[in-house]
């Protein structure tokens, strides 16, 4: 998986866990704009826009923001999606290869349905360690800052402290069930996906195990997780912006949508979605390898002194 030949030393999990972290930190802050504007496109049509403010398009949406709120707005929640990387993507990714190997007892060429059993198992894992800085990510990137506009929140650990007087710890923890939905589709079909396409593309000799052959699997497995994963991420992203009481539970704000807005409300935001994940893809994977490598060359220069 990601980059190992058969003839590779495998990493420690350390090593593993933390290159995945950081890759996922620096492919957040290069994507961040992407994904606020995912958040404001799937919350849009729940109730009525502020300021007669109305988003058509990731880009359009983009150059809203910037106009109407400055280009700060963009990276609203940053903070509290780093600390979700670092505690979201180093168990989900810097796992897999080990829970993996748990499931087939060691062996090598473990079937497909194995590497998706991991990617579910890793993603739920993921899920359940990270999900209150989800909940402050996506809450702040909802926020508007608008002159005259009042803001639910004013810095991340404020929203934290907020959230659980206010709500408790279900506050924090609110939408895990959707989020653990969404994350084991999203995990089992980025990592599997990942996996069998740079291997067809290596087993027909149409690349190299190089960049370009990285970058066009990270991309085709953005494109298949995203039309797989966006209906349960809008339904996901509403019910953790939601105030206490909108919506009983996750499948109500689903059938809410359903019946409100029809079909197409469960792929609002398809389009920044999808720009988002395949260039989170490209950047997460290619960083990862190169994090991991380094940190591997570095382990040895330390053991051999």
């Amino acid at each position: 998986m990601v980059g190992l030949k058969p003839s590779d030393v495998p990493p420690p999990l350390g090593v593993k866990m933390a290159s995945a972290g950081l890759a996922a930190c620096i492919a957040d802050i290069v994507t961040f704009p992407l994904d606020t504007a995912k958040v404001r496109l799937q919350i849009q049509g729940e109730k009525t826009a502020v300021g007669g403010i109305r988003y058509k398009g990731v880009f359009g949406t983009i150059s809203t923001m910037i106009r109407t709120e400055g280009p700060r707005s963009l990276y609203n929640g940053l903070v509290a999606g780093l600390q979700r990387q670092m505690c979201f993507a180093s168990v989900r990714i810097g796992l897999y290869d080990n829970v993996k190997n748990f499931y087939t007892g060691g062996k090598d060429n473990p079937n497909v349905l194995i590497r998706i059993l991991a990617g579910c198992t890793t993603g739920a894992m993921a899920v359940s360690f990270a999900q209150p800085t989800d909940v402050v990510k996506v809450r702040f990137q909802a926020q508007m800052n608008l002159d005259g506009v009042a803001r639910r929140y004013s810095g991340t650990m404020q929203a934290y402290k907020h959230i659980f007087q206010n709500e408790g710890l279900r506050g924090l923890w609110k939408g895990t069930l959707p989020n653990i939905t969404r994350n084991a589709l999203v995990n089992c079909t980025e990592l599997v996906t990942y996996d069998l396409i740079k291997e067809a593309i290596l087993r027909h000799n149409l690349m190299s195990d190089n960049l370009p052959c990285h970058f066009v699997s990270a991309f085709g497995a953005g494109f298949v997780t995203t039309v797989i994963a966006s209906p349960v991420d809008v339904v996901k992203t509403r019910y953790m912006n939601s105030p206490p009481g909108q919506y009983k539970s996750a499948i109500n704000c689903a059938w809410t949508m359903m019946t409100k807005e029809g079909p197409t409300a469960f792929y609002k935001g398809f389009v920044p979605s999808f720009l988002r994940l395949g260039s989170w893809n490209i950047v997460m994977f290619v960083t990862f390898e190169q994090i991991k490598r380094a940190m591997m060359v570095t382990k040895k220069k330390l053991e051999a002194n």
